[in-house]
């Protein structure tokens, strides 16, 4: 039994632009060293550079379908049974999918070799959305882990 005290979700403040919670996520996410402004200077950047990248598709939307692509629906936990430590595939929560999603875009963007990091940004939301990339290439990876390790699925409780 936990002995800490409950937590708690803290409620995210939607962003100015487009009055969106995920958009918030995404850019706290971003954010390094506190420096919210930069954060959001470089995601509105990278969506300017979406705009007009696909045909008929709003940038918002195109990161939104980017995320819904990034999101893994299995992934493997250490779990110690007498002695030995199986990784032992579970379901990902949802509120878990969208971090890790977000996570994944970001990383991998910071290690693209574009001028600006808009335009890495911008680079790897376009191959998320064309299910192509590093982001997507670590969902695959999550999902064989978890595929492969799948007799080991008895141990979850």
């Amino acid at each position: 039994m936990s002995r800490r005290k409950k937590t708690f979700k803290r409620e995210i403040i939607p962003d100015p632009v487009f009055k969106d919670v995920v958009v918030a996520k995404f850019i706290n996410k971003m954010m390094i060293q506190g420096k919210k402004a930069i954060a959001q200077k470089m995601f509105y950047g990278a969506l300017d550079e979406l705009n007009g990248k696909v045909a008929g598709e709003e940038p918002l939307a195109i990161l939104k379908k980017a995320l819904e692509n990034c999101k893994p629906a299995l992934e493997v936990r250490s779990r110690r049974v007498g002695g030995a430590t199986y990784q032992v595939p579970v379901d990902v929560r949802p509120s878990r999918r969208l971090a890790l999603a977000m996570r994944w875009l970001i990383g991998y963007a910071r290690d693209r070799g574009e001028k600006d990091f808009a335009k890495r940004l911008a680079g790897e939301i376009l191959d998320a959305y064309n299910n192509r990339g590093n982001a997507i290439k670590k969902r695959e990876d999550v999902h064989k882990m978890a595929e492969a390790n799948k007799a080991f699925s008895h141990y979850n409780w």
